[in-house]
């Protein structure tokens, strides 16, 4: 999602108080950092969880939207305190690279055809092994790319809303043609912000970057290989904050309009927001109760009601 920031009021934040994320000390860097992982085919997500907290020696670890055992490409893993963060890319958009093989030979106009009309919202029902109840729900499919087709074989990039299943969208393809199809093989390109182009890394990377930095105190492998946990929300549209209004909302009170200094331009009522400091830290997400119009005309009352806390109280001093 893209946006411009626009300006509510001038504020200073004081050097004394947090830290731009990406300048934290490094054992407070992996706590809160998130790993752009590269998964390969054969592990579940849940093995990939522990062996990254096995290579960095960390208590937890967490994934953001799970990939089935022969699927490889984009992972977010969250490390020790960015684990909550990880949270927020449940319901950020997918986007997929998939092989689909037709059971019978079919016309290339018709596949064409077909895939244009599953596009927009379409009707899924979640597949017998799945982590939902099997109800039919409606999906939005942003676009579906045809790169090639080969016989029975067809190559596309397809963006999607979260929780849509792909081997389902493959089969449903099938069955409106006439004549079957599955799906052959799968590889994710991007969760929310993170893609195959942003800091993308293997296990190997990971574990290399480490000894490095265990061995000749070489942070900067380290450094590449993890990202501050803020870049988990980037895809979201944003709200900065005066310093004076961090703590209050560490201890879960909403955000009011007078804390405001700048904003995302295209925010809406309802739609989920990132707070973060003047300094670009994340600390908390919420709903807004107001578009971004009447929050920069509003002197008094709320503009978001917080739903998670990431930060800790007592970073920023308390003026409530």
């Amino acid at each position: 999602m893209k946006f411009n920031m626009i300006s509510k009021t001038e504020a200073f934040t004081n050097p004394d108080f947090g830290c731009v994320p990406e300048k934290r000390e490094i054992n407070e860097y992996i706590s809160k950092g998130v790993i752009n992982l590269d998964k390969p085919s054969g592990p579940t997500s849940h093995e990939i969880d522990s062996w990254i907290k096995r290579i960095l020696h960390l208590e937890k670890s967490g994934h953001g939207g799970t990939l089935d055992p022969k699927v490889t490409g984009v992972l977010p893993v969250g490390l020790d305190a960015a684990t909550r963060v990880i949270q927020l890319l449940l319901t950020a958009p997918k986007e997929y690279v998939c092989l689909l093989t037709f059971h019978q030979d079919v016309d290339e106009d018709k596949i064409r055809e077909t895939f244009k009309e599953f596009t927009g919202k379409i009707f899924q029902l979640p597949p017998v092994k799945s982590a939902v109840k099997r109800e039919l729900r409606t999906r939005n499919i942003y676009y579906s790319t045809i790169y090639e087709i080969d016989g029975k074989d067809v190559l596309f990039r397809i963006g999607c809303e979260a929780g849509t299943y792909v081997r389902t969208y493959c089969h449903n393809i099938g069955e409106a043609i006439g004549v079957g199809a599955h799906m052959a093989e799968l590889r994710r390109t991007q969760v929310g912000s993170f893609n195959e182009k942003n800091n993308l890394v293997t296990l190997h990377d990971v574990t290399d970057a480490y000894h490095f930095y265990l061995e000749d105190g070489d942070e900067s492998f380290l450094r590449e290989a993890i990202m501050p946990m803020e870049r988990a929300a980037d895809y979201l549209p944003k709200i900065v904050i005066k310093d004076s209004a961090v703590d209050a909302i560490c201890h879960g009170a909403d955000l009011a309009c007078g804390g405001i200094v700048s904003l995302a331009d295209n925010i809406q009522k309802n739609d989920i927001v990132a707070i973060e400091t003047l300094k670009g830290e994340l600390v908390a997400s919420g709903n807004a109760l107001i578009s971004a119009n009447e929050i920069l005309e509003a002197d008094s009352g709320f503009a978001v009601n917080t739903s998670k806390v990431f930060m800790q109280p007592k970073i920023y001093p308390r003026f409530w």
